[in-house]
């Protein structure tokens, strides 16, 4: 038995546009519900939901056998939480809040075995079959996606520094901190914070290095695509529930004499 193929990897890899979806419920039984949609890759949240281990692993279970990458971020850039991560068998990782070449390098290492990391090494887990996977030292570090957020407008400013470090897959644009950190606090899709992104990825684009972000709207999701993003989440599971709920009732309440 080998390391599966990454196929987000594969794909943002050959500049193919890879659509999203984020998941931050935490179930497992929500997530099956959403994984046969066939969106090319989830973001399963730990920052900003209640997740953790043990109902991430669900959630995993429940991605399986679809043709969909499931991407975690962690709630932090932390050793030891990546190391149990990837342990857990994670195809992918999204660091949040990195802040500098030093914080992008150690993201990095938590993912790589000595000498060339830190991350730390078992034998029998979820991530190699429970140790059927034959190959898994070898070949893990060339199927584990590497994706680093930046948040702050020092980060978006200093973005091509990342493009430089040996091991970041690619790099995603967190609208709403980004904004924050402009003054323009809750409204993500402000112009002013896309007229600061989109020179800096553009950027990115042209070094080859692939850039992602998280939007609310399809239309604008599909128009980053379409000028070069490489990976865009469209929506979120917590939103389409909510947004289902208050359409449906609004329907019924709309027609009540």
């Amino acid at each position: 038995m080998n390391v599966k193929e990454n196929a987000f990897l594969k794909a943002i890899r050959a500049g193919k546009q890879q659509v999203g979806l984020w998941v931050s419920l935490s179930s497992a039984y929500a997530a099956e519900a959403v994984a046969p949609a066939g969106y090319d890759w989830a973001l399963l949240d730990m920052e900003h939901s209640p997740n953790e281990l043990h109902s991430l692993l669900g959630q995993l279970q429940a991605f399986e056998a679809t043709t969909t990458t499931p991407i975690v971020r962690p709630d932090w850039n932390d050793t030891v939480k990546v190391k149990r991560l990837l342990d857990l068998g994670v195809p992918g990782l999204l660091f949040p809040m990195v802040e500098s070449v030093e914080e992008a390098v150690s993201a990095v290492a938590a993912c790589r075995y000595p000498p060339r990391g830190n991350r730390g090494v078992a034998g029998t887990t979820r991530a190699n079959r429970f140790g059927r996977v034959t190959d898994y030292f070898e070949e893990v570090e060339n199927q584990t996606a590497i994706l680093v957020q930046v948040e702050t407008v020092q980060a978006v400013e200093n973005v091509l520094a990342y493009a430089d470090i040996e091991g970041i897959d690619g790099i995603f644009f967190g609208p709403a901190d980004i904004g924050a950190d402009m003054g323009i606090l809750g409204k993500p899709m402000d112009p002013e914070i896309w007229k600061f992104i989109r020179p800096a990825a553009r950027k990115l684009m042209e070094r080859g290095m692939p850039v992602g972000t998280l939007v609310s709207d399809p239309a604008f999701a599909a128009d980053l695509l379409n000028d070069g993003f490489s990976f865009v989440a469209c929506g979120s599971d917590a939103g389409l529930l909510a947004k289902g709920a208050d359409t449906l009732l609004a329907s019924v309440k709309n027609k009540l004499i």
